[in-house]
């Protein structure tokens, strides 16, 4: 898991439960994308929801996952560094 913290104190993560991030006070959390299947039981990362692209399709959904994580990580929570 990587934590970001940014010089306004805002903490940003892609949420997974690996630790109680209630420990650092009170969490406000949003959706950041939508795995969702197609209709021809594929599978589709959606990123819009903050700014990025669908990704996909997928031929399974934990490939979609991991795609979905690794955009995240390097398009949202990196950008936020800069």
């Amino acid at each position: 898991m990587q934590l970001l913290v940014t010089s306004s104190g805002e903490v940003r993560w892609v949420y997974n439960e690996a630790i109680d991030l209630a420990q650092l006070g009170r969490l406000f959390i949003r959706r950041g994308s939508y795995v969702d299947p197609d209709s021809h039981g594929q599978w589709i990362a959606d990123l819009r929801p903050v700014g990025g692209p669908p990704l996909g399709p997928f031929a399974s959904r934990s490939t979609a996952l991991a795609a979905e994580e690794a955009w995240l990580v390097a398009h949202w929570l990196i950008s936020a560094a800069r």
